[in-house]
């Protein structure tokens, strides 16, 4: 009788390493601060009103937050009114945005990655993790890509177990 061989987990024995974009997702909860509810008739932003609503405000609701100011109407709204509620925000906020949640993330995912030091890829085979539960903007995996490139070996996208090669670095004649 023959004795049956361990089970080896070569995924976890090659070396690769992995990034998970899914890591750096904010960890705030994200809110959105619609001026809808501000605009006279849903049409027209009233200065006087705007500043006395915004000054009504209970804004404790947003502490530790991320805001996301936008209008939800065909309205054109003048800059300024942007800059006001940032002031309010500033205070209680943890982040102030004007935009969608999804430019929103792809600009803090381009900060974000450009807080890593990818010299610690040096001459690694790396894949990026592709499967996520949460909205990675496909921006991000492009900043990651490009960052990673003077450094890596290889940059693969995918599980560790199912990759596709995105760049493969030429091997040095010796």
């Amino acid at each position: 009788m023959t004795a049956e061989k361990p089970l080896i987990n070569r995924v976890a024995n090659s070396g690769i390493k992995v990034i998970n974009l899914e890591e750096l997702y904010p960890e705030k909860d994200i809110v959105a601060f619609d001026l809808k509810p501000f605009l006279h008739m849903e049409l027209i932003l009233k200065e006087k009103l705007f500043r006395a609503s915004l000054k009504e405000l209970d804004w404790s609701e947003y502490s530790d937050r991320i805001v996301l100011i936008h209008n939800s109407t065909e309205a054109i709204i003048p800059v300024w009114a942007y800059m006001l509620v940032s002031v309010y925000l500033e205070n209680f906020a943890f982040d102030v945005f004007q935009g969608s949640k999804e430019e929103y993330l792809k600009q803090y995912y381009i900060k974000e990655i450009n807080k890593v030091d990818f010299s610690d890829y040096e001459e690694q085979r790396v894949v990026i993790k592709g499967c996520s539960n949460k909205p990675v903007p496909p921006a991000a995996y492009s900043e990651v890509t490009r960052k990673l490139k003077p450094y890596a070996q290889s940059i693969m996208y995918g599980e560790p177990c199912s990759t596709v090669p995105i760049f493969k670095r030429p091997r040095k004649l010796k």
